[in-house]
């Protein structure tokens, strides 16, 4: 028990600092208009795992949990969808985001796997 409690305050705080380190990224982007537009979005995703994450620790039952666990799955991939275009519009260069890109693919890896095995205990009742 003692185990699920320091992965969850681990996941909470890498969660929160997936998060600022986000902040930090967009306000270094340059101030061109798509710039602004994409960082803004990542923003927003990137923002919402942290944010969702936290729900899903406080969920009042399996299917809010899953329900819960869904969103952060979709928002940690749709942060590396963003990131990925400001790499590709050639926006920021991959060196910069590197580390960061590498923490979100962990994170929704980390994520979609406790979704899949949330779903597969599910079928198990």
């Amino acid at each position: 028990m003692n185990s699920k409690i320091e992965f969850v305050q681990q996941m909470q705080k890498r969660t929160k600092d997936f998060s600022l380190r986000t902040i930090r990224l967009f306000r270094a982007l340059p101030k061109t208009d798509e710039a602004k537009i994409i960082g803004k979005q990542l923003l927003r995703s990137a923002t919402s795992v942290g944010a969702n994450y936290r729900a899903v620790c406080r969920a009042r039952s399996q299917a809010e949990y899953f329900s819960k666990l869904s969103i952060v799955v979709e928002e940690a991939d749709e942060s590396v969808f963003w990131m990925e275009l400001l790499i590709e519009a050639e926006i920021v260069r991959s060196e910069k985001l590197g580390n960061l890109m590498n923490e979100a693919s962990e994170l929704l890896a980390i994520f979609s796997t406790a979704r899949k095995n949330s779903k597969d205990s599910q079928r198990s009742f």
